[in-house]
């Protein structure tokens, strides 16, 4: 979106300007993924606002500046929520530290120049300009007070996002800090649904290991539990061998006895 032209006193701060949100569907895309990626990577910091195509007004006085929609921005220790504009005296001062814009065959370099010297003069510290056609990565960065473009792009890193850009052949790639890639909504539907047929996988494998070490381990209970039981029939068998030896004993010693009778009556056992 470029910035409003006429100024209505009614409605000094329009929240649309009537356009199309994106040119065709490669830009619209790449937005997508764009903010919703980013959407995702900051989903537990409550003081990470991002937005897609939002216009920011920087000053209350439109006689200074209208608004510019940036495709995606990310304002950092603002809360998140919804917003009909990002009105930034009212969003404690703080400008959007990071914006993007992709570009299709409707921007003009005027447009773009326009985009620059706005993010410029209002404080955005990284901007970053792809356009899918030729696949080009422009990165500029804040230093020295003002947006300069760097040259050397190769393994670029965000300084405030932590992303990483890399420009193959056909296409740019993010990834974020941990080397996982930016995924559109259908590319991270299909990994959703491996991680959760894996995670089904593992389960199953886990509930069958499980029941595995179960079974083995009533085997070694009834083992045990046999083992018990013939332990307890050899001691009640020793007992009863004891109980015999004893019997046999004291029989020994009846006859003993009984011939010791005889013989003091003469008599020959």
């Amino acid at each position: 979106m470029n910035p409003l032209a006429h100024f209505d006193p009614d409605d000094p701060y329009p929240e649309s300007d009537g356009e199309p949100m994106a040119e065709n569907t490669e830009q619209y895309e790449w937005l997508v993924k764009i903010k919703e990626n980013l959407e995702i990577l900051f989903a537990r910091d409550p003081q990470v606002f991002v937005a897609g195509d939002l216009f920011w007004y920087p000053v209350p006085d439109r006689r200074i500046t209208g608004p510019v929609a940036p495709d995606v921005m990310v304002a950092i220790g603002r809360p998140k929520g919804r917003r009909g504009s990002y009105k930034q005296w009212e969003e404690g001062g703080i400008a959007p530290q990071v914006v993007f814009e992709v570009l299709s065959p409707a921007n003009s370099v005027k447009e773009m120049a326009d985009k620059l010297a706005f993010y410029d003069a209002y404080g955005v510290e990284e901007y970053y300009v792809y356009d899918p056609s030729p696949n080009t990565l422009e990165v500029w960065l804040r230093q020295e007070g003002r947006l300069r473009r760097m040259s050397h792009l190769k393994g670029w890193v965000s300084p405030r996002l932590g992303i990483r850009f890399a420009l193959s052949g056909e296409t740019l790639e993010i990834f974020d800090p941990q080397g996982q890639p930016f995924l559109t909504s259908v590319e991270l539907a299909a990994r959703l649904r491996d991680e959760a047929a894996r995670a089904a996988r593992a389960t199953a494998k886990a509930e069958h290991e499980a029941a595995q070490a179960r079974s083995a381990r009533d085997s070694v209970e009834q083992e045990r539990a046999r083992a018990e039981q013939e332990c307890a029939r050899a001691e009640q068998e020793r007992t009863r061998a004891e109980q015999e030896r004893a019997r046999a004993e004291q029989e020994h010693a009846r006859a003993e006895q009984l011939a010791a009778r005889l013989r003091a009556l003469g008599l020959e056992p």
